[in-house]
């Protein structure tokens, strides 16, 4: 939060921000509060449980009356008895302000304007972000005929002021790109370059800006940064980060941008689109903005910890993308620099804690997404759908009916259950093994005994053969050796082997005793009378434990058989015995249930007369057929079912949480309760407005709030001209800068909201503008006097975005394949880097998967792509606002080296090669119209051509390396190109591709 100023802040405030000459009137926000903000609002600021000695120096009020001390800091008009001036120039250490120990200080500037602030009589100003926006003229200027629209005569007004002309206009082939770039992500293509400059219409370029506008390709380039400000990815992070599906929100957000949704629409239907009179299915999707957020689903977390923790992510993220504030400061006490109150940070959570969301799990199995979760329509789904539903309902019926028959004569039938009885033989052993176990066979009673010692989760290996007679059941017993730690057991799976070391056949398993339907898959669970898949040793030495399977063999084949036991648990000495039988279905009963069979019908309990019906259920022919057929349809609507496309969605709980101020942020310390609401600082919301997240989302967009509109128009602008009016995009509070054009800025937001939030409007104005047409050349005056182009005296030159390198060289060398919309893809990875982290494997996509553009890639939390974060993408972990921009070796080495540009610099070789003519000048040229948008200068094409012809010589000499670069990719290169040739042309492509020039917007 703290951003120290440097010493010469007042110097850039002064050149920049306009500070006046020291005979004028000073600015409190311009002037003053950032001194005071940055060196004594933490302890004499708006956080009342921090303040020192009863001193508070951001109101105006209170910095007039007298401290605990009994002096007051500030007396307006009276440097001499204002005890703020005597504190910070006292060589007294003990009285010093701000404390040494604090390690603040101010300079000798800053005190000057401190203490001639005073003498002009100490005027306070409310903080500029805060202030209602009102109508603000167009300045005069002197210089006629350069401005183009409304807001160059701002800018122009604050050139000569500074005494700076503003900059040529750039060269067409520039601007195209620039514009291009910054409308669509992508560069212009050679004959878009072409048409551009033969239009010699004084509308031409407007011309060009209005076709990227109607281009799919602006909502996929507007989107890039709404996914950063939402924290979108493709899985929930923590450590489990397990995939989720929510790709279809961000397809809604890019149609959204496209069709120009105004953007308070935009807003309403992402916070509350659920809450509006019979909302869409589209409306529904849109709500996903804030499920967004990461979701835990570790074993050992408290539920009611993690849903303070979205919550609080709801707040802290709507905060920063419509307010410009940092509320995560306010989660625990009071804003230290800002008006904001934790109790406003707790009351904007109960607009966002009534989702019917669980804190840890709650995730859907098939769909990976986490309750709620909205299923997209799919009418072939919904048709087959409903054919098994009513498949499914007359195998209902009929079991209705065989359940009635048993029923009937079930009495009868029990009698004879008490007289059964099976003639269980025990299985011979051949083997028994198992990780971590020490299993000793025992010959003469069957058995297989398994020293004590500490295992949690491991796997038995019993191999048997089956007696002369074939078997039709299994029974297992399994018995503690000693007292002590209990073990348990599940997972059984039984195999038939041929010979050893051949495939296993696996068989079918069916729990007998309990007359309970089992999968017949490999993994079938041993159930025991609680219905749990674990079953435990007696803690008894002796007494087993006992499951009875039926067992289908099928067709006559070898006698052996294979089991897997998947043990867990504490350790023990335990004892294993496998025994077999030839017996009809009614014998395979429990002695629980011979003994019901033996009672009095009339004493049975219903309870009990309930196990006996299932059980004769279970081995009457007609229920199985049925009742396989029954969950055979079971398992067809689930399958079905779980091919629907979900996406996270909000929903409102009947009845909503009670919301509590959290002492220090811990969920379990729950203070003074509180009710939705919003900010006391700000405008409030109507009376009528509900209190609901629909409220909130109305409030954030009326005309009356002042800072939804400065702060998206000045993330518009940071958009376009590289760094926003207030370079703080994600602060626009008293830590963060000041705007550099601040009329300009409210000019915008008025124009904004005048246009009916019209956001390819706002675009439109600002691209065709005389300051965003400037040549983007550092001349050494605007060096030595506007570094960092703050006056805008010059046209934008940035880095580009991660997804735009990437995009760019995809599309030059024709390999983008422009879908939009759906499903991430997973294009090319450094091997074994994603394996390291997670605990899957990174499976690389195929063909189009491969070449989708950047803001498709899948985002895993844990691993990102490593590409995207070279090039400074964020984690998407939290809301992102302003991505930094960096230059490392590691970028350009990526540039060289990642499969990406390899194969992207052979395929416009291939280009140079196919199109470009048979010279090798027109060649060159024609890679780099494609890379650059222009023609090179004569001296760029020698050094091209020089490259071209040294690394012709190395790979006619290197066949296999020039074969081993041209075979990097997905893509084959067309066996008719001679390889050296291209190879030679793809190192330079590769070049260009690293050009200072080609990663930047100029």
């Amino acid at each position: 939060m703290l951003r120290p100023l440097s010493p010469l802040y007042l110097l850039v405030l002064s050149s920049v921000a306009g500070a006046a000459a020291p005979e004028s009137k000073l600015s409190y926000n311009r002037d003053v509060r950032p001194i005071l903000s940055d060196a004594c609002f933490h302890c004499h600021g708006p956080d009342e449980k921090e303040r020192k000695g009863g001193l508070r120096l951001d109101v105006a009020s209170a910095a007039s009356k007298p401290a605990k001390s009994g002096e007051i800091a500030i007396v307006p008009g009276n440097p001499g008895k204002s005890e703020l001036l005597a504190r910070i120039n006292t060589e007294d250490r003990d009285e010093l302000m701000p404390p040494a120990k604090g390690h603040k200080s101010l300079t000798a500037d800053q005190k000057q304007i401190l203490r001639r602030w005073i003498e002009q009589g100490a005027a306070y100003e409310k903080h500029w972000a805060f202030v209602p926006l009102a109508s603000v003229p167009l300045p005069a200027v002197k210089r006629q005929g350069w401005a183009r629209n409304g807001l160059d005569h701002f800018v122009l007004e604050r050139l000569e002021k500074e005494g700076l002309p503003p900059s040529p206009e750039a060269s067409k082939e520039a601007l195209i790109r620039r514009v291009s770039l910054d409308l669509t992500g992508l560069p212009p293509t050679p004959a878009e370059v072409d048409a551009f400059l033969a239009d010699t219409t004084p509308q031409a370029f407007e011309k060009v800006v209005d076709r990227l506008l109607a281009s799919s390709r602006f909502g996929e380039r507007m989107a890039v940064d709404w996914l950063d400000a939402a924290r979108f990815a493709d899985t929930n992070g923590y450590q489990g980060d397990k995939d989720r599906q929510m790709w279809p929100w961000r397809e809604w957000v890019i149609n959204a941008f496209n069709r120009n949704l105004p953007f308070d629409q935009f807003t309403i239907e992402q916070l509350a689109g659920d809450l509006l009179p019979n909302p869409t299915v589209e409306q529904r999707i849109a709500t996903g903005l804030h499920r967004n957020h990461m979701i835990n689903e570790e074993g050992g977390v408290i539920p009611e910890e993690f849903i303070a923790e979205y919550t609080a992510d709801r707040v802290e993220t709507t905060a920063s993308i419509w307010l410009g504030q940092t509320f995560n400061c306010t989660r625990c006490h009071d804003h230290k620099y800002d008006p904001f109150t934790q109790k406003d940070f707790y009351s904007l959570k109960a607009f966002f804690h009534n989702i019917p969301e669980k804190g840890v799990d709650g995730l859907d199995a098939v769909r990976k997404n986490s309750t709620p979760f909205l299923k997209l329509p799919n009418p072939e789904l919904e048709a087959r759908i409903a054919g098994l539903e009513a498949q499914k309902g007359a195998l209902e019926k009929q079991l209705v009916e065989i359940r009635k028959a048993a029923e009937e004569g079930l009495d009868p039938w029990a009698q004879g259950l008490a007289g059964n009885r099976v003639a269980w033989a025990p299985l011979e052993f051949v083997e028994a093994s198992g990780k971590d176990l020490q299993p000793v066979l025992k010959p003469a009673d069957a058995a297989v005994e398994v020293a004590e010692q500490d295992f949690r989760y491991t796997t038995l290996k019993l191999r048997a053969r089956l007696p002369e007679q074939p078997v039709t059941a299994l029974r297992l017993e399994c018995a503690a050796l000693a007292s002590g730690p209990m073990s348990q057991w599940s997972d059984l799976k039984v195999f038939r082997v041929a010979a050893p070391g051949s495939k296993r056949e696996p068989l079918k398993l069916r729990s007998a005793a309990e007359g309970t339907s089992l999968p017949a898959t490999e993994s079938t669970k041993i159930i025991d009378a609680d219905r749990r898949s674990r079953v435990r040793l007696s803690e008894e030495p002796g007494t087993p434990t006992v499951a009875v399977f039926e067992i289908e063999l099928g067709a006559p084949g070898s006698r052996e058989i294979e089991m897997e036991i998947s043990t867990e648990g504490s350790g023990g000495a335990a004892r294993w015995r496998v025994l077999g039988a030839q017996a009809a279905r009614e014998a395979l009963v429990s002695d629980g249930l011979k003994a019901l069979s033996a009672k009095d019908p009339a004493k049975r309990a219903p309870k009990e007369r309930q196990q006996l019906l299932d059980f004769r259920l279970s081995v009457q022919d007609d229920f199985r057929k049925v009742d396989g057929e029954l969950s055979t349809t079971n398992a067809q609507i689930t399958a079905e079912d779980g091919k629907f496309v979900t996406t996270m969605v909000m929903e409102e709980m009947a009845k909503p949480r009670p919301t509590f101020v959290l002492m220090r942020g811990a969920y379990d310390k729950p203070g003074e309760a509180v009710t939705a609401a919003t900010p006391a600082i700000l405008p409030a919301m109507a009376p009528d407005a509900p209190r609901n997240r629909l409220g909130l989302a109305r409030w954030l967009v009326d005309p009356a709030n002042p800072l939804p509109s400065r702060v998206m128009v000045n993330r518009f602008w940071q958009s376009v001209f590289g760094t926003g009016i207030v370079r703080t995009s994600e602060d626009f509070g008293a830590q963060g800068e000041q705007p550099s054009h601040p009329e300009l800025l409210d000019w915008l937001a008025g124009e904004f909201i005048r246009s009916g939030w019209d956001v390819k409007s706002v675009m439109r104005l600002m691209v065709t503008s005389a300051t965003y047409r400037q040549s983007s050349k550092l001349t050494p005056q605007l060096k030595e006097r506007d570094p960092e182009n703050r006056l805008l005296a010059r046209g934008p030159r940035v880095r580009l975005q991660a997804e735009f390198v990437r995009d760019q060289a995809l599309f030059a060398a024709g390999l983008l394949v422009e879908k939009v919309g759906g499903p991430s893809v997973k294009p090319y990875h450094p091997a074994g880097l994603y394996e390291q982290v997670a605990s899957s494997t990174y499976r690389e996509g195929t063909g189009p998967d491969l070449y989708r553009r950047s803001l498709y890639t899948y985002w895993k939390r844990s691993v990102p792509n490593p590409a995207m974060l070279l090039f400074d993408a964020p984690l998407r972990e939290n809301c992102a606002l302003r991505r930094p921009r960096s230059n490392t070796p590691l970028q350009a080495l990526n540039l060289m080296n990642d499969p990406t540009y390899v194969e992207a610099s052979r395929c416009v070789a291939e280009r140079m090669l196919q199109e470009g003519g048979d010279a090798v000048e027109a060649r060159i040229t024609h890679g780099f119209r494609l890379l650059l948008g222009r023609t090179p200068q004569p001296a760029e094409l020698t050094i091209l051509r020089r490259a071209y012809e040294r690394n012709l010589k190395v790979f006619e000499a290197d066949p296999a390396g020039a074969k081993a670069l041209t075979d990097v990719g997905g893509r084959k290169a067309p066996a008719a190109l001679p390889v050296a040739e291209l190879a030679a042309y793809s190192t330079v492509a590769s070049t260009i591709l690293n050009f200072d020039e080609w990663i930047k917007k100029e």
